[in-house]
């Protein structure tokens, strides 16, 4: 055992939810590496597993508000008190607010 890549779906819908879902799990001991896709939603991890596994990582992230899906396809959802704790941005289960941000993102990707 030693450093284990391993990658895992997080919701979120913006870069403040990304900085957020990467913080909590850097700040978890034995994380070395979490970088978090926007578009694909996907976290991808690099720990040392002699020190944390997933499932404390994934509590973590749960915790500032994030729901996940754990390595079975279960989705594990963070309570309502975590996710409206998030800024009202990064409300990821409002439908409206997820389809603004898919239309700021195609403004984005317009720009040169």
């Amino acid at each position: 055992l030693g450093d284990v890549y391993k990658r895992q779906e997080v919701d979120g819908i913006c870069g403040m939810c990304k900085k957020r879902i990467e913080t909590s799990a850097l700040k978890t001991k034995g994380v070395k590496f979490a970088f978090w896709d926007v578009k694909t939603h996907y976290l991808n991890l690099i720990i040392d597993a002699r020190k944390v596994d997933v499932l404390t990582v994934q509590k973590n992230i749960l915790k500032v508000g994030h729901d996940v899906v754990g390595l079975d396809k279960e989705k594990l959802t963070a309570t309502e008190e975590a996710y409206n704790s998030v800024d009202p941005c990064c409300k990821y289960r409002d439908e409206e607010i997820v389809l603004d941000h898919k239309g700021s993102l195609k403004k984005q990707q317009k720009q040169p």
